[in-house]
């Protein structure tokens, strides 16, 4: 009789619907930075559609690569998601040993944001502008710390391709995520940082930090009156940071559907396309909003960052 009550409980949990508890969505970097500031937009939405709260958790470390294994171990039923930016494109390359397989290990929900880059410095740094802070390196040489969120983070890749243009080597000081980098440029212990317009446009309008340039083409609505690098001499530097939503490989489909609407529906909420738009960020659009939409965009940005980083003899392990 107690095993036939216990295998009809067993039952009846098998068939509950999805969801029937809060989900994770984990982040693989620190609270705070933009990565964080992404997936906390979309977490409350997300969580309204499902009717069940998205909760973030920051599994910080190694690039990344410490969330990303823990989601790739995870079981496959839907209670953990994991959102990452452009790394897991990059991941394969900057490892020698890596612990998951970004094309085989996850199943793909869909593209999210794509976020551009600022080239920042401490609220007392000497130079105003690019040109002046050029002079300022050169005259200053191996006295200019640079931070970054940590070895093969987006903003360790753009300092690098900084450097590369700028024909000069800085200190680069990693750190676990843009978050902690980002309160020491604001304290003054380092003094330059590449980071995300999701983090950077509200204290950059505050003048809490300089704004050397913007990583895209065209000037950002939102910071109408900073320039880009491409503008300022370097030309082509171009870098805007994807993010793309994931969940472990095995998960049921009927259950990834439901997530995918729940993230399409996010991102078409009104209050979040806002958002974003101040924080010059772009939502994906609603046809990569899906599995193939992200599939696809990862295997091209694998084959477009891989011989880079190789050819760079970039590793950070």
């Amino acid at each position: 009789m107690v095993a036939a009550v216990a295998g009809l409980a067993a039952s009846a949990s098998a068939q509950a619907p999805f969801p029937d508890r809060p989900i994770s969505l984990v982040v693989p970097f620190a609270a705070g930075g933009p990565t964080d500031v992404v997936a906390r937009m979309i977490a409350v939405p997300m969580g309204k559609s499902l009717g069940q709260a998205v909760v973030v958790e920051n599994a910080v470390g190694a690039g990344g690569t410490i969330a990303a294994t823990k989601v790739a171990r995870a079981a496959p039923n839907g209670y953990t998601l994991f959102i990452h930016h452009m790394g897991m494109a990059t991941a394969p390359a900057l490892y020698k040993k890596l612990s998951f397989d970004p094309l085989k290990d996850f199943e793909y929900i869909g593209q999210v944001v794509d976020v551009p880059m600022t080239l920042l410095g401490r609220k007392d740094f000497p130079a105003n502008n690019l040109q002046e802070l050029k002079a300022y390196i050169k005259a200053n040489p191996n006295k200019v710390s640079l931070a970054n969120a940590g070895l093969g983070a987006v903003s360790h890749l753009c300092g690098l391709l900084f450097m590369t243009q700028l024909g000069a080597e800085l200190n680069t000081i990693p750190y676990k995520g843009t978050g902690p980098a980002m309160n020491d440029l604001l304290g003054g212990q380092v003094d330059l940082l590449c980071d995300q317009t999701t983090q950077t446009v509200p204290m950059i309008k505050e003048g809490r930090i300089k704004a050397f340039g913007v990583t895209t083409l065209k000037r950002l609505s939102a910071l109408p009156n900073v320039p880009t690098l491409d503008e300022q001499g370097m030309k082509g530097f171009e870098v805007k940071v994807w993010h793309g939503m994931y969940a472990p490989k095995g998960t049921p489909k009927p259950v990834l559907d439901k997530i995918t609407a729940a993230l399409q529906a996010a991102m078409q909420d009104p209050m979040v396309r806002q958002r974003l738009a101040d924080l010059s960020s772009e939502p994906a659009p609603m046809d990569k909003i899906n599995a193939s939409g992200l599939k696809t965009h990862l295997e091209a940005e694998i084959a477009k960052w891989g011989p880079v980083i190789k050819k760079a003899g970039i590793y950070a392990d």
